[in-house]
């Protein structure tokens, strides 16, 4: 068993470097570029490079820290700026919940009742429709 296994991982590694011929590439009179395993008759063919070349490695980026960071105002302003972002986060967050709840309530409840200049009134089929719809927008727009 262990022989099968030695011998077809042999052949597969030497299959690899065989089947890597080589590729030319040629111009023909009509300005058409072709590529083939063989070059053409009575034509200039130059050979391409098929072999994959191994990454390169790129060293990660130093991303400043607040303690590297030598002005103090910087670093409160950064402070700062980080706080309302996650404020604004909050916010949009709650508004997407609640526009979701909304959208689930039209969707499922056809008898949607308003308050609208103090008085409450039923929502109609044609206005449920469109706040569905404006729901959907608002939804796409704001929310992930």
């Amino acid at each position: 068993m262990r022989r099968m296994i030695l011998t077809s991982s042999l052949l597969l590694a030497l299959s690899a470097s065989a089947m890597a011929s080589q590729v030319y590439k040629w111009v023909d009179a009509q300005g058409v570029t072709h590529f083939g395993a063989q070059p053409p008759q009575g034509q200039q063919a130059t050979t391409i490079n098929t072999a994959v070349p191994q990454p390169k490695t790129a060293e990660p980026l130093a991303i400043p820290t607040f303690e590297s960071i030598a002005d103090p105002e910087q670093a409160a302003i950064d402070e700062k700026v980080k706080q309302q972002v996650a404020t604004q986060e909050a916010e949009r967050k709650q508004y997407c919940q609640t526009v979701r709840t909304n959208l689930a309530q039209l969707e499922n409840n056809p008898r949607v009742r308003v308050e609208v200049d103090g008085e409450v009134r039923r929502l109609n089929e044609e206005e449920r429709q469109q706040r569905i719809g404006e729901a959907k927008q608002a939804i796409a727009k704001n929310c992930k």
